[in-house]
């Protein structure tokens, strides 16, 4: 049984030295997560605000805003400054106006969550999403939706872990364990639809070049040139990191 080791642990951030002038961060944890404020997402960003909140993204990876009472054409407006708005159904769908390109979902007793394990979005497409714009309308008493930091659970390996796995890929399928269950009689249709990926295991971030582990246990299928075997043993190692409190 793989263990996680005991002691410290290295929790390193993408330390940003020019001051935030348009907003306020009060960061939640070590390396992830800052609440914002200072920004009213009703109103169009300004571009030295929109400046801000991009490195504030890039710095700790996850933004928190409070009380933000959107509507889906502010919510597309705000998220629509990073790029593309795609409608991250399985079957990729783009309308022309923004807000088609959005989801409105629910949980609850009849519509029970399937995601419940971590992962990230979309890493089953040839080019997952760079980020995902949350707004949550109804929260139950009690729950958490929580995140991690895979770049710190990269940077915690040991070295002839990360030796091992610089370089490797892995193969990315959407139709793993019960996320496939609710697409019933027609999965053959959607997994010709949306087949298997190839992914690098170790992501190199585009702008930051900070290395991050990017495997899931709900979509990454197998490692590339090692045996079932072999490659059940360091998958679950590596899912793992994404355990580590």
């Amino acid at each position: 049984m793989y263990r996680h080791p005991a002691g410290p642990k290295t929790l390193v951030r993408l330390a940003d030295t020019a001051p935030y002038r348009r907003i306020t961060l009060r960061p939640v944890g070590a390396s992830i997560g800052a609440v914002v404020s200072g920004a009213d997402l009703r109103q169009p960003l300004d571009d030295e605000t929109f400046e801000e909140l991009d490195r504030a993204l890039l710095e700790w990876k996850l933004l928190l805003f409070s009380d933000q009472h959107l509507t889906l054409d502010q919510h597309a407006a705000f998220a629509g400054r990073w790029g593309e708005i795609i409608d991250d159904q399985l079957i990729l769908r783009k309308g022309g106006n923004p807000i088609d390109n959005m989801v409105v979902f629910t949980r609850d007793a009849d519509t029970v969550g399937l995601e419940n394990e971590w992962h990230s979005d979309g890493t089953f497409r040839e080019v997952p999403p760079m980020a995902t714009v949350l707004r949550a309308i109804e929260v139950p008493p009690l729950g958490d939706t929580l995140y991690a930091d895979m770049a710190a659970a990269y940077d915690n390996l040991a070295p002839e872990v990360k030796d091992r796995i610089d370089g490797l890929t892995a193969m990315h399928d959407w139709s793993l364990g019960k996320y496939s269950d609710k697409y019933g009689d027609r999965l053959e249709e959607f997994r010709r639809a949306v087949p298997p990926v190839e992914q690098p295991v170790v992501m190199s971030h585009p702008r930051t070049g900070r290395k991050t582990l990017f495997v899931n246990r709900l979509f990454t299928a197998s490692i590339n040139g090692l045996s079932a075997e072999e490659s059940d043993r360091l998958l679950d190692l590596l899912c793992r990191q994404a355990e580590v409190p």
